[in-house]
């Protein structure tokens, strides 16, 4: 069954959005839209593009009518690089934008910037093995850029609109419909919006979670952190020991330097005292002392902005409410430390992307909506208690190395410990502790809806073939293909007959739009997929994938519009069958 015909207007078809906002909508109808997207960051930016692919006309409201400077997240999942590309998104360009792999392949643990290397660690799996899991490895891009990436590639989009200066003041939901207000920061002018759903991409501080009455679950830690976003040149600084996170045990900066570009554009997030620095007494000057002590050496730098938060986790209780749904930080939000937060959110706008388009359509009743929250929330929670965990784990190890009453003795103190053979050996131990903070391979890509375990490690990926998993992936061939080739060769290691056999997943057989069937059924409104017909599986690497699939002895797979696992089929499962299958998850 594939999504049908394009839609338009609230409840899908034959109304345009009108082409501006120009303060005449106080007294008119109000403006109609099918969704209206509250929040112009990367989850609300990639929902209107997935629902613009999906035929879906959308209208994204932004409050800032600039995009903000500071880097924030700064990975894009293999997950989340395999979202976009399943949706004709370019990869290779997103990773021509940011931090090339070499600059990014290691943490280092050091005194500071420019002093002594206590430790290094890979930096997630950047290895050419993780290419036998996903098609795409992790990438690095600050947030901005990615941003601007999707803002440009909308802007030729005829189904989305992008109103810039724009606030959220309330809604409400009548007969179906949710009639929002909203205002013009610079004129003040409010007027409404209706449309069939709304989604609150709004951020961790969600007015629109606010207005729905939902509370979070969690819980804030003791940690108090600074992030300082500042410009300076450090490749003079790291020298050969580039890496993507640095870092810094000395006691005056305790925390990490992001080198989102060497060249220039970095963040530092400390951990403070709030007793020796009151958060009311950080200014300009304190800032440029602490970024002075984790580089080590005097070097021209500016300081851009800085600003105070707690480590700690939240999730709301409830995804839904009627035909108004909240996802990215409105939905949960948890510390950067695991880089979870950002691909969180474009996972649930993926989720949730086909659930709306088929159901806008009339291939599935509202009951479809309701599985967004039960895929989703259980994801977020995991990704939560990992993201607090990695960050008590790393500080706890930071401050064991430098305590003291002051921050001369607790550098003191530091220095001895490195130099106290006893010491050393558990300094050691306790980064290799941290090795599971910087590969969470399983929680990207080995989520499994419907399930509520919590996995026991975060780094330990087995492929899955089972109900509610993401298709495995394997290298196969094709004869054709709408998506254009993976491209590979970044990984330098890979000679060109590598890159040239690791051209096409098995997800990309996967349409975004209808559901897939991997095996030898004929189910009426259903794209199937013949091994040996429509593709062959690369060997001897795809060995592995073959004899646990099942698919060489008559089984198969039906496959969701998302690529996650619908049904898994055996020598004995029926057309019927699979309908049955299909009706259940749609709600008919």
């Amino acid at each position: 069954m594939a999504i049908s015909n394009p839609s338009n207007g609230v409840n899908g078809v034959g109304h345009q959005i009108s082409p501006s906002l120009n303060g005449n909508h106080i007294n008119d109808t109000p403006l109609e839209v099918p969704v209206l997207i509250i929040g112009g960051g990367p989850t609300g930016l990639l929902q209107a593009y997935l629902l613009a692919r999906l035929q879906v006309k959308c209208l994204i409201i932004e409050r800032y009518p600039e995009r903000l400077g500071a880097p924030k997240a700064h990975a894009l999942s293999p997950r989340s690089l395999e979202i976009c590309r399943q949706f004709n998104l370019d990869v290779r360009k997103i990773r021509q934008l940011g931090t090339k792999r070499a600059d990014a392949f290691w943490v280092n643990f050091l005194t500071n910037l420019s002093g002594k290397s206590v430790g290094v660690l890979p930096y997630e799996r950047m290895d050419v093995g993780v290419l036998e899991h996903t098609p795409e490895m992790i990438h690095n891009i600050p947030q901005p850029t990615f941003e601007d990436f999707l803002t440009d590639v909308i802007s030729g989009e005829r189904n989305v609109d992008l109103r810039k200066g724009i606030s959220f003041v309330s809604l409400e939901q009548l007969d179906g419909e949710v009639i929002t207000t909203v205002e013009e920061r610079a004129t003040g002018h409010r007027y409404q919006i209706r449309s069939k759903y709304v989604i609150g991409c709004d951020g961790a501080r969600s007015k629109v979670r606010t207005c729905l009455g939902i509370e979070s679950e969690g819980e804030d830690s003791y940690e108090t952190m600074m992030t300082i976003h500042f410009n300076a040149n450090l490749r003079p600084i790291v020298g050969d020991r580039v890496g993507m996170l640095h870092w810094i045990m000395d006691p005056e900066a305790s925390g990490f330097i992001i080198a989102y570009d060497l060249s220039g554009d970095a963040v530092l997030i400390s951990n403070f005292d709030p007793k020796r620095n009151p958060v009311e007494c950080w200014n300009q000057e304190l800032c440029r002392k602490v970024v002075t002590s984790a580089l080590g050496v005097e070097t021209p730098f500016q300081i851009h902005s800085y600003r105070p938060w707690l480590l700690s986790r939240k999730v709301a209780k409830s995804y839904r409410s009627g035909n108004v749904f909240l996802a990215g930080d409105a939905a949960h939000s948890f510390p950067p430390t695991g880089g979870l937060g950002l691909n969180s959110g474009l996972g649930d706008v993926h989720n949730l992307a086909y659930k709306i388009a088929m159901v806008l359509n009339g291939d599935a009743s509202d009951g479809l909506l309701d599985t967004y929250e039960s895929d989703r929330r259980h994801v977020a929670m995991v990704n939560s208690m990992q993201s607090v965990k990695n960050g008590q784990e790393i500080f706890r190890l930071l401050k064991l190395l430098g305590i003291g009453d002051d921050v001369a003795q607790a550098r003191k103190n530091l220095y001895t410990s490195l130099n106290d053979p006893m010491k050393t050996k558990l300094i050691d131990e306790g980064i290799e502790g941290q090795r599971e903070h910087f590969d969470n391979l399983e929680l990207h890509i080995g989520y499994v809806y419907g399930s509520r375990t919590i996995p026991p490690h975060a780094s330990h990926y087995e492929p899955k073939f089972t109900v509610g998993a993401r298709l495995p992936h394997t290298w196969i061939a094709v004869k054709e293909s709408d998506l254009q080739p993976v491209d590979v060769s970044y990984v330098t290691e890979l000679s060109p007959e590598d890159v040239q056999r690791r051209t096409y997943s098995v997800l990309d057989l996967c349409a975004p739009n209808r559901f897939t069937l991997i095996g030898d059924l004929e189910v009426p409104g259903v794209k199937t997929v013949r091994l040996g017909q429509g593709f062959d599986v690369v060997r001897p690497e795809g060995d592995s994938w073959l004899s646990q699939s099942g698919i060489s002895e008559g089984g198969g797979f039906l496959v969701r519009p998302d690529q996650h696992i619908l049904m898994v089929l055996t020598a004995d499962t029926t057309s019927q069958d699979v309908q049955k299958a299909i009706k259940e998850h749609l709600c008919l």
